[in-house]
Formats: C-alpha cells, sequence, structure tokens
C-alpha cells in the first residue's frame, strides 16, 4: 500500500483529534476500490476504501482532497452517529473546520472506461436487439429466461457479441 495514503489517512485523524479535542478510532484502509469512485467510507465496518487507478493517476489531488473526504465522513460518523446526511452539515463542518477544504461531494478526475462485451439477444415480435451483459448473459446459460415487454415472447440469443 502507498505509505503516502497511510501517512495522510493519519495525519487527517491527528488534524481531526486536535480541533475536537478527543481520539478517533482508526479505520482498515484498503486500495481495492475499482470503477468511478474515488473512496469509499464505511461507516459500521469503520473501513476506508480508495481506488488505486485514481489514487496514481491524481496523487496530489487525491492525497489532499479525497482521503481527507472519507476521513471526514468517518470522523462525522463517530461525532454524530447514524442520523446525519452523508454530505449533510456536520461533514461539511469537518471538511471546512478541520481540514479547511473545499466540502466537494464528487471528484472530477479521468475516469477510463474498461471495454465490455454485450450479447445480443432480440425478439421475435419485432427483431429489437437486446445487448446483455455477461452476467445477464451467464443467468440465461443457467436457465433464467428475459421476456420481451411488448409481446411477452422469451428473448433469444442470436449468437453476436460487440464491445462497447
Amino acid at each position: 500500500m502507498p505509505e503516502q495514503l497511510n501517512t495522510r489517512v493519519e495525519s487527517c485523524y491527528l488534524q481531526a483529534e486536535a480541533f475536537f479535542k478527543r481520539p478517533f478510532k482508526r479505520p482498515v484502509v484498503s486500495l481495492k476500490l475499482r470503477g468511478q469512485k474515488a473512496g469509499v467510507a464505511h461507516l459500521h465496518e469503520n473501513l476506508l476504501r480508495f481506488n488505486l487507478q485514481l489514487y496514481r493517476e491524481n496523487a496530489d489531488d487525491f492525497l489532499k482532497q479525497t482521503v481527507a473526504h472519507e476521513v471526514a465522513h468517518l470522523v462525522a460518523h463517530q461525532l454524530f452517529g447514524d442520523s446525519i446526511q452523508p454530505h449533510g452539515q456536520e461533514w461539511q463542518l469537518i471538511m471546512r473546520g478541520v481540514y479547511e477544504l473545499p466540502p466537494n461531494r464528487c471528484h472530477n478526475y479521468e475516469v477510463k472506461r474498461r471495454r465490455v462485451t454485450r450479447y445480443i439477444y432480440k425478439c421475435p415480435c419485432d427483431g429489437s436487439d437486446f445487448p446483455f451483459t455477461a452476467q445477464r448473459h451467464g443467468m440465461v446459460r443457467q436457465g433464467r429466461r428475459y421476456l420481451c415487454r411488448r409481446c411477452r415472447n422469451t428473448l433469444v440469443f442470436t449468437g453476436e457479441t460487440r464491445g462497447e
């Protein structure tokens, strides 16, 4: 795990402890997040998950903004409990007051979408294409049936695939 990320998590906790004059339980930190999210705070598990690819591609902003954003969620939860909104006034207070950062809800990092395969199904009534995900195609192979909303006939796999 990149040492700078752990160091930043710890410094965010030290800032919060100095500000609120109380200790906070440290989380488990994971870099196993994929997809479009830069980070996720699991409140009840006291777990922070970060996207390693987005961290590598945006290290400076990620360390400054994203890490503080996710730590602020855990700190807010430890201070105020379950009844607060995820990006509500308590979280915003921590972002502004403790970390002196804008309480931005979302990152603007460029996310490279990976290519996915679609499995083409058709309806006998009009020949319309229904591109299925690999997961849904697998369900059909296990016996599940999907019906056309218009005519209620079973959608049939054409044998074709396409990349998107």
